[in-house]
């Protein structure tokens, strides 16, 4: 999912510009839409709820970057909300993979904290958070089976 492909058109052209340059200089950049939904979601204030990047803020302004930023964490999460079972464990991989933190550690912290939880956005349907945080309750049981299967793994 980029910016090129999506069909989706912000009103204000400021917001559309600083959405085009979230996602070629930034989102592009970041391996698989997991990773994207998480890094978008660190972006939103957990007190306030509204989006901050002050990088984009300083050519795009406060109110543009907030709503490209909000549109892209939506865009990800529809998108993963709708992943069949092995592709969001694919995700869920890459994510373990490419977080720099030992495998086995991330998946008893994600397994217990569900820190997962605050990338869901603001105001979506509850049916497809719902889904998304079950399946990705799932996947994380998937990866643990399968680390247990692995020699030398506890």
């Amino acid at each position: 999912m980029d910016s090129s492909n999506s069909s989706f058109k912000l009103a204000d052209l400021d917001a559309q510009k600083a959405y085009e340059d979230l996602w070629s200089r930034t989102l592009s950049r970041i391996p698989g839409d997991l990773n994207r939904l998480i890094y978008v979601a660190s972006t939103r204030d957990y007190n306030s709820g509204r989006y901050h990047h002050a990088g984009l803020e300083t050519h795009f302004g406060f109110d543009a970057v907030r709503q490209a930023l909000e549109i892209a964490h939506r865009e990800l999460f529809w998108k993963l909300s709708r992943s069949c079972l092995k592709d969001l464990v694919s995700e869920l991989e890459l994510y373990m993979h490419s977080s720099g933190e030992s495998p086995d550690e991330l998946l008893r912290a994600w397994r217990t904290l569900q820190p997962y939880r605050v990338a869901i956005p603001l105001d979506v349907d509850p049916l497809a958070a719902h889904l998304l945080l079950s399946n990705l309750k799932l996947g994380l049981e998937v990866l643990q089976k399968r680390r247990a299967r692995l020699p030398g793994c506890p």
